[in-house]
Formats: C-alpha cells, sequence, structure tokens
C-alpha cells in the first residue's frame, strides 16, 4: 500500500500600503492589514487545525506524520500579532512527528534570478528553524514549488538531497507518476517527491464545490482515491489555510482532517516525512526539468509571477537593485528590498482570465493588476532612491 506524505505551507506576506508618487516616506507595508489578515487567519485555521493535529499526532492508534514549511515572514506576523498560534507550531515540533522544511526565509522568486540571494535567504530560513523548533532541515521546497534543473543543481550545492516539486503533468512523460522518487540529470542523489496535483486539489480547491461530481468528499471516499493509485506513495502538498480558511469550518473540512488519517489506515495506507520517503523509495529514473515548473494554474510553470510585462518589469527592476544593497549593507533596506520579493506582490499583477484569474482575483487585495503593479513600482522607486543616498 501507499505511503501518504502530507505537507503544509504557512505564509502570510508583508503587504503593502498604497503608495503613491506623491508619497515620500520608508513606510511601505500596511501592519494594520497585516495584523488583521494574520489574525484572522489564525484564528479561522492555524489554532484550529494545528490543535486537531496534535490531537492525532498524540494517538496512539496510527502512525500519523506531517511536515510544514512556515515562511520567514509568517513567523515574523505570528510572533508579533498572535504568538499563541506559534507557539501551537512548536508543540507540533516537539512531538517527533513533524518534519520542518527549508525554504526562502521571504517566500521570494529569488531562485529565478540571483543564485546568491537565493542561497542567502534559505540560510537564514534554516537559522529560524533550528532556533525556533529545534531541527536542522533536510528537506527542501522552493516559494510555489518553484523548479527546474538549474534550481535543483544550486539546491544540491548547498547539502540538501531531497526536494519537494510539483507533479505537472507535462513533466511526467514516459511512464512516469508522481507516486515515485526520481533524480534531477546528474544529481544521481537527489531525490525528487513530487505532489499528486490532482489528490492534492481535491481538498484544497474542489472540497466545498458542490458542482463537482464527488461532492461531498469523505475521508473514506479519498481513501478509496488513494487504494486505486497502489502507488507506493501519494504526495499530499497544499497551503495549510486551507482547513478553515479557503475552505470555510462550516464545509465539514476539520471533520474530514480529524478523520482523514484513521480512514487512510484503515485501507492499509501509512504515513512518512518526506525526509522519511526519501530514504525508504528507491529511485525510479531521471526527471528532466529544463523549464521551471510551479504548483499554480493550469500550465504549472511559472507565469502566474512573471507571465506578463508587468510582472518581468518589476521582477527585473527590483533584482537589479542587488548590488546596491551589497554597498549600502543597511539592515533596514535589505529588510524592505526582501520583503518586496515575496511572490505574492508579482501574483497580484496577474492578468490571467478564466478559472486562473478567478483565483487571482481572490487572493489579490487590488481592484486590478495594473492597481496592484502601479503601487509596487512607486514603492520600488522610493526604496532605489534610498538605495543610492
Amino acid at each position: 500500500m501507499s505511503k501518504i506524505c502530507l505537507y503544509f505551507q504557512v505564509h502570510q506576506p508583508d503587504r503593502l500600503r498604497r503608495y503613491s508618487v506623491f508619497d515620500t516616506d520608508a513606510f511601505y507595508f500596511d501592519e494594520l492589514k497585516n495584523a488583521e489578515i494574520c489574525r484572522k487567519v489564525a484564528h479561522k485555521c492555524y489554532i484550529p487545525a494545528t490543535r486537531i493535529l496534535l490531537q492525532l499526532l498524540a494517538s496512539k492508534s496510527d502512525d500519523f506524520k506531517v511536515s510544514f514549511s512556515i515562511s520567514g515572514t509568517a513567523i515574523e506576523q505570528l510572533e508579533r500579532y498572535v504568538p499563541e498560534a506559534l507557539a501551537l507550531f512548536v508543540e507540533l515540533s516537539k512531538t517527533g512527528k513533524v518534519e520542518f522544511l527549508a525554504e526562502t526565509s521571504h517566500h521570494t522568486l529569488a531562485s529565478l534570478y540571483s543564485p546568491a540571494e537565493f542561497r542567502k535567504q534559505v540560510a537564514t530560513q534554516v537559522d529560524t528553524v533550528r532556533s525556533l523548533f529545534g531541527q536542522s532541515p533536510t528537506t527542501f521546497r522552493n516559494t510555489e514549488l518553484i523548479y527546474s534543473n538549474a534550481i535543483a543543481q544550486i539546491v544540491s550545492d548547498m547539502g540538501y538531497k531531497t526536494i519537494l516539486i510539483e507533479g505537472a503533468d507535462h513533466i511526467l512523460t514516459g511512464g512516469k507518476t508522481p507516486g515515485a522518487a526520481y533524480h534531477p540529470p546528474g544529481l544521481m542523489d537527489v531525490k525528487l517527491l513530487l505532489k499528486n496535483h490532482r489528490l492534492s486539489d481535491d481538498i484544497a480547491f474542489r472540497f466545498s464545490n458542490r458542482s463537482w461530481s464527488h461532492w461531498p468528499l469523505t475521508a473514506e471516499k479519498f481513501a478509496g482515491f488513494v487504494d486505486k493509485l497502489d502507488q507506493p506513495c501519494v504526495n499530499l502538498f497544499m497551503d495549510f489555510e486551507t482547513f478553515g480558511e479557503h475552505q470555510w469550518e462550516e464545509t465539514g473540512i476539520f471533520d474530514f482532517l480529524k478523520a482523514l488519517p484513521a480512514a487512510l489506515v484503515a485501507s492499509g495506507h501509512g504515513f512518512a516525512t518526506p525526509s522519511e520517503l526519501s530514504e525508504s523509495l528507491q529511485m525510479a529514473g531521471e526527471l528532466d526539468v529544463r523549464q521551471p515548473i510551479s504548483w499554480a494554474d493550469s500550465e504549472r510553470d511559472v507565469s502566474a509571477w512573471i507571465g506578463n510585462a508587468m510582472q518581468s518589469n518589476a521582477a527585473h527592476e527590483l533584482f537589479k537593485l542587488e548590488p546596491a544593497m551589497l554597498v549600502k549593507d543597511d539592515a533596514v533596506l535589505l529588510s524592505d528590498w526582501r520583503k518586496l520579493q515575496a511572490s505574492d506582490h508579482f501574483y497580484y499583477m496577474c492578468t490571467k482570465y478564466f478559472a486562473d484569474g478567478d483565483v487571482h482575483r481572490y487572493f489579490s487585495p487590488y481592484e486590478s493588476p495594473y492597481d496592484s503593479y502601479i503601487n509596487f513600482m512607486n514603492v520600488l522607486d522610493n526604496l532605489r532612491s534610498r538605495s543610492s543616498a
């Protein structure tokens, strides 16, 4: 039967305040909005969902295990606004059944623009995880599961032997499946664990959709989906905010979470953390990913963040400031620059239509992608002037 790898992402960006061309101060971030959203999500999701996980992990009836990646910006906001939520994540780390992963500290696109900055952010995040949760991460997942052969080489050079990536359909050629482990070209000692996006999205996106043919989704029904796969592993990767925030409590999502481990164990399945899975799985071959992939949208590429001229321009102009940041060596300036790198800012600028566009609009605080771009560039202009002063 299958080993189930449950991985949850926790992230909160530093949202920008409305910043016009006439503003000249260096206060870019909407702390009131950040506090409001962080508290809301914590009370709808982080606190109740984490308490459920703690109860499940305390049970001696199964081998339930989970994994988390919590961005540095989310940790900072939880420390500031909802310390009781962060304390619950620390409690998770004490169970011995939760693996915390490495990622970029500010949930950024640095892997696409600056290998040096990318390495620094990962090192910073690892230090945070080690200090807060008492673990030294051995598994890596990149922002938005962005991945390519080139990124794999950088991550391997940093010493990681396990990388979580998206099981995008277009890379699964020649009979490959997301239920096996692969290695990047030329990196035989690096294992890639692939998200099963269909089953993950059944929970993350389709759970409350009454027009979905499988609604209502029960834990027993989901276990049946896993049975039919008959694969060595099933990797369920999703935002932790799925539980209570994206899928409200009224949908029954918490009851589903409570029942899921027992239903899967009853069907003969077990659980494993990414590092455990990596150790136990045999390599099923090479996976060649020359162009970056991600979890997002129907394309599963990076077009959600740099797919139009606005996004590309904003990202290039932002990373062009890297030399000035190094010369300036100003901690506050550097922090602001890194907060602007968060993938969320570029996601808001997306101009896609149909279903993908609806998802982007759901998460955006702006009236349009153009408003987001203008606001971001106004802030960036001020940051640029500070870096050259």
